[in-house]
This record gives structure tokens, C-alpha cells and sequence, in this order.
């Protein structure tokens, strides 16, 4: 059985510092500054986000702006796990995911080698982005979380910070070219979390170990605490 662990804000030692992309240094500042002045961006719960990394960001999902706004209130750079159709969007974008970090993820099948590269991440002390939904809830409401997510989180051992944003489905819905509408925008972190499977211990569990049962009741926590943060 997995049990959950809450985790004290700022408990991880610091890691090292890790190098900040340039278009993150460049555009975070600008970006944030823009999203405050035309969509009233808000954010709550900041101080419990960890002091450093690695730790697992897991968020609701609606479209594009989601990456961006979570990118925009972090205090230190996302690696977001991205679906190919993201990931090739345009020509420039596989050039822009790879300075930035991303780390492309096929749904479809079990996509082992993703798998690899976020543990990678998380082992050198990044944050790691996750939409546990997997494609865009296109209903404007929380979906049910794909096992990738309690996967990941099992296999890791790493810190699970929920959170919840708002606004997002609002300002595409039913827009073309994709130019949001202004609406008021909102991101809300919740408690973080650690996980650990019955029986398992240290921070990386063989895929046999970490059984279906738990990758259920691990995701379905973690969906637990980001529908928490939406009502």
C-alpha cells in the first residue's frame, strides 16, 4: 500500500545551484509582469513549494497557458513533460523545449525512455512538470489522472507539490489562433507530499516493485489533492 507522507516546506537541504536557461532568465520576469497586468494573475500557497529541486510539480490542465503561468510563478525553472504534438507544435518549438528543458513523452504506449530522462532530471535536482490528466480536459473540468504521475512518484521518492489553476479554460475557450480573452488568472500550491510503497525502500524502486495497485492509489491522492485546491 502507498502511503503518503506530508513533507515540511524547506525540510530538503539546498541543492546545488542548477544553470538557468537564458530564454527562462530573459522571459520569466516580463512574462509574469504581464500576466499580473492583463489577466490579474494571483497566486497562493508559494511557501509550499520546496527551496530547491527535485521535487514533482503536478497540475490540471486545460491548454498551453497552463505550462506558461506555472513557468511564470516558479521561483526556479519547470521541466515539463510534453506530448509530441507540443513538442513539434511548430519548427522553433523542438529548438525552444530543449533550451528550456522539456522532455517529450509519448501517451500512447509506455514510454520507458521518458521515464529515464525525468528520473535523470530529478536525480541532477530539477523540477519537474506534470499534467497528470495527459491531453487537455477539454470540458473545463478535472479529469481523471493517467498512473504516469504515481509512477514517477514512486520510483523517484521525490517531494509531489500539488497545484490548481484557474482561468486558463476561460481565456482560450472558443478563441482561434489560440489569443486568450483576458480573464483573471489564479495558480494555488498545495502541501507538498512523498510517497512510499509498502515495502519499498530508497528512491528508486524496480518497475516490478512498483505494482499497478499502487500507481492508482498514489495518482488518485495526488488527483485527490489538486481537485482539493480547486474547490
Amino acid at each position: 500500500m502507498a502511503r503518503p507522507t506530508a513533507v515540511p516546506t524547506g525540510a530538503r537541504a539546498a541543492a546545488p545551484a542548477l544553470a538557468v536557461p537564458f530564454l527562462y532568465r530573459t522571459l520569466h520576469a516580463p512574462v509574469r509582469a504581464a500576466l499580473a497586468r492583463f489577466f490579474e494573475l494571483t497566486v497562493e500557497g508559494l511557501e509550499h513549494l520546496p527551496a530547491s529541486g527535485p521535487y514533482i510539480l503536478a497540475a490540471n490542465h486545460h491548454n498551453y497557458l497552463d505550462g506558461v503561468v506555472l513557468a511564470a510563478v516558479a521561483p526556479v525553472p519547470i521541466a515539463f513533460l510534453v506530448m509530441p504534438r507540443v513538442y513539434r507544435a511548430t519548427p522553433l518549438h523542438p529548438l525552444f523545449h530543449r533550451h528550456v528543458g522539456s522532455i517529450p513523452i509519448t501517451l500512447e504506449r509506455p514510454d520507458v525512455g521518458a521515464l529515464r530522462r525525468t528520473l535523470a532530471a530529478l536525480d541532477a535536482g530539477r523540477v519537474v512538470g506534470i499534467f497528470p490528466e495527459g491531453p487537455f480536459s477539454v470540458r473545463g473540468r478535472l479529469e481523471p489522472g493517467l498512473p504516469g504521475v504515481g509512477l514517477l512518484a514512486l520510483r523517484s521518492g521525490a517531494t509531489v507539490v500539488p497545484a490548481a489553476i484557474r482561468g486558463t479554460y476561460e481565456a482560450l475557450r472558443g478563441r482561434r489562433f489560440y489569443i486568450p480573452r483576458r480573464a483573471p488568472l489564479a495558480v494555488r500550491f498545495g502541501p507538498p507530499r512523498r510517497f512510499t510503497p509498502e515495502g519499498v525502500s530508497g528512491s528508486h524502486a524496480s518497475p516490478a516493485t512498483v505494482g499497478r495497485d499502487a500507481r492508482a492509489r498514489v495518482t488518485e491522492r495526488i488527483m485527490g489533492d489538486i481537485a482539493g485546491l480547486l474547490s
